[in-house]
């Protein structure tokens, strides 16, 4: 299974289309196969989940998400977990040990529509909080 993790430096980005990175990791039985840092292509709607499944990612982490961006994913046959934050390390220990839980979008909805990748803030506060 290849999981793709919007990443910004060694945390979870809040926000997954607008992730400098996108951290894929491949599991093969209950391990860490291989884990690549790829630079996110650029944000338009309905690009990353054809993107990120030719890379034969199944799985999408990261803070938060829109729900058209979730259904687009959906759509692709890509499971989405969002409301995670922490260290990307830390994230793919969790996952391995199965561990992981998801939550709530950590972002607002809405907060990204009508603007392109250099869009700066989103209503998700800091992106860099640790889980607990």
């Amino acid at each position: 299974m290849k999981v793709a993790i919007s990443t910004d430096g060694d945390f979870v980005s809040a926000h997954f289309g607008r992730c400098p990175f996108f951290t894929i990791v491949e599991i093969e039985n209950g391990k860490m196969k291989s884990k690549n840092k790829i630079e996110n292509p650029g944000h338009e709607p309905g690009f990353l989940p054809e993107f990120l499944k030719g890379k034969g990612v199944e799985c999408i982490i990261a803070g938060g998400m829109g729900q058209r961006a979730i259904g687009l994913f959906g759509a692709s046959g890509i499971k989405t977990i969002m409301g995670v934050s922490g260290k990307i390390d830390d994230i793919v220990k969790q996952l391995l040990e199965g561990t992981l839980k998801g939550g709530e979008s950590l972002c607002s909805p809405g907060a990204g529509k009508g603007y392109g990748v250099d869009k700066t803030e989103c209503e998700h506060g800091d992106s860099h909080e640790e889980v607990k």
